[in-house]
């Protein structure tokens, strides 16, 4: 699987990644966030408001089990932690 981040510096986002599921099939949008000192994946999702005027979200990822979606939010955990150790994060403050 290759990964690519994008580094974003809002809130408690860290990176985006682009992710190569099979060649030249990619996944967009995986978001890394850091709540309260931990690394988070989130998934990207389809939002859409229905009938109902009820908001209804759809998984644009879906895995078999529990088990192999933990194992693949892992692995990307893992890419992005050593991402981060070889690309520091650089702050700017302005005066």
């Amino acid at each position: 699987m290759k990964i690519r981040f994008k580094d974003v510096s809002s809130g408690i986002v860290e990176a985006r990644a682009i992710i190569e599921i099979v060649p030249g099939v990619y996944i967009n949008e995986v978001t890394i966030l850091n709540k309260d000192g931990d690394i988070i994946i989130e998934l990207p999702q389809k939002s859409f408001r229905g009938k109902d005027d009820r908001m209804h979200y759809l998984n644009i990822l879906t895995f078999e089990n529990e088990n192999k979606e933990t194992l693949w939010q892992m692995e990307v955990k893992e890419e992005y932690l050593t991402w981060r150790k070889d690309n520091k994060k650089v702050l700017v403050y302005e005066g």
